[in-house]
């Protein structure tokens, strides 16, 4: 019997939503909420009546039967550090993403609104792999000051959802395979898979790694701090320099690879240079994580956005073809990466986990 699930995906500014029959997608849709409607509310969890009530309005002008579902599947938020997997949304769970357990981020809501739909409607939540996953060995924690212990944020869903995808094209288990995957789109993860673990990465927030279109990743440390005391800036610029302007954003004023791929074709020597510079950094993070995995390393995966661009990824395979072959899935593509999470559990294929 095929299975129907409602995807949930609340972003800042709009509630991404699908709904699926197994893997194949019935319907998609963007719900965008303005500056104003958002506003209106003090925190992040205060915006969950409103946001349920746009998807269950939406759901009826789609003359689409919510009681024919049998899943509710949320983007997972800022909970505590969890090893990968899909998640019923329990009570702590729930808790933890109303507190905002590692931070106030809209992905919070996620779980929150597939808890409250699920409930009315006597069918199971869930969330799967989340940016909290953390499944690194002890070793990968050490930075060099003990107060700054390094951290596993990154894409998570969409690295496993690749790996688990190449691992079926190739008719083995994801657990029996060393992979390292790359994920570029806004910011840059790259992180080392072995046997179904992600055991070291890159933090793709405001950490280490390479820089990416929106953030600087690792920054000379010295520089950093004078000019954190320099009094030119305040906290805020600083951190702004590093998520959100860093990159090339700074370099080209632009966050966008398509727009650089132009400058470049227009004959724009530092665009090119800057996207040489970017591919020296990524490709030095692949090396990192391979000798992570002591050299033995099945595949390459590369995905994300700027997975699209053949030049890109043909510039990374000359520098890294010689780690491992190259495998490349373009783009993310999240609503369909939470229904799998979903599926494998209600299909006995996976247990679920347990927070």
């Amino acid at each position: 019997m095929s299975i129907k699930s409602l995807i949930i995906n609340p972003g800042s500014t709009s509630t991404k939503i699908g709904v699926f029959e197994d893997e194949t997608l019935l319907f998609e849709e963007t719900l965008r909420h303005s500056t104003e409607e958002i506003a209106q509310y003090a925190s992040i969890v205060d915006q969950k009546d409103f946001r349920k009530q746009i998807i269950i309005d939406l759901l009826k002008e789609k003359d689409f039967d919510i009681n024919s579902l049998q899943v509710i599947v949320g983007r997972g938020g800022m909970l505590k550090p969890i090893p990968g997997g899909t998640y019923a949304v329990s009570d702590e769970l729930l808790e933890d993403l109303k507190i905002g357990k590692q931070g106030q981020h809209a992905s919070n809501l996620g779980g929150i609104l597939a808890r409250e739909i699920g409930d009315s409607i006597g069918v199971p939540s869930y969330i799967v792999d989340p940016v909290v996953v953390d499944e690194l060995m002890p070793i990968a924690r050490y930075s060099g000051v003990p107060e700054l212990p390094r951290t596993s944020v990154f894409h998570a869903l969409n690295q496993k959802a690749v790996a688990k995808r190449y691992a079926k094209e190739k008719g083995v288990s994801y657990d029996s395979l060393n992979l390292i995957v790359v994920h570029m789109g806004g910011g840059v993860s790259v992180g080392a898979h072995e046997k179904g673990r992600v055991i070291d990465v890159f933090n793709a927030l405001d950490g280490d790694g390479a820089f990416s279109p929106e953030r600087a990743g690792a920054v000379p440390s010295g520089a950093l701090i004078k000019m954190c005391f320099s009094g030119e800036y305040t906290e805020k610029e600083v951190y702004k320099k590093i998520v959100g302007n860093g990159g090339f954003n700074a370099y080209l004023g632009t966050n966008d690879m398509r727009d650089v791929a132009k400058m470049i074709e227009e004959g724009d020597d530092h665009a090119n240079e800057v996207r040489e510079a970017f591919i020296l950094q990524v490709c030095k993070n692949i090396g990192s994580m391979s000798c992570v995995l002591k050299g033995k390393v099945d595949q390459i995966i590369v995905t994300g956005g700027i997975a699209y661009n053949k030049d890109v990824v043909d510039q990374m395979q000359e520098r890294a073809g010689f780690i491992a072959p190259f495998t490349v899935y373009p783009g993310e593509d999240e609503l369909l990466a939470l229904t799998q999470g979903a599926l494998r559990v209600m299909n006995g294929e996976e247990e679920a986990m347990q927070y």
